[in-house]
């Protein structure tokens, strides 16, 4: 593990929510009213591709979903250089 400076690991505790974004898809106001249960929403993505890894708004890497026993994962496949 690289040396960090001590105002660095400082950061480390503090708690940052991540996001995984599967897709998108815009919808006009009138297509979003006549959604119901049951509706279906096609998303920008394939079923089978990657899906996006957030920290504060920003993509930070790539994965794949997974199943861990009963929940849902991601297995990183791509980490994004740092700019």
């Amino acid at each position: 593990m690289p040396s960090h400076s001590p105002d660095f690991e400082r950061l480390r505790s503090v708690p940052l929510e991540l996001t995984v974004l599967l897709g998108s898809r815009k919808l006009t106001i009138g297509e979003l009213l006549e959604l119901g249960e049951g509706s279906i929403v096609e998303l920008d993505r394939a079923a089978d591709g990657p899906v996006d890894l957030l920290a504060g708004g920003t993509v930070i890497a790539q994965g794949e979903i997974i199943a861990v026993e009963e929940h849902f994962g991601i297995r990183i496949t791509d980490v994004r250089a740092q700019a």
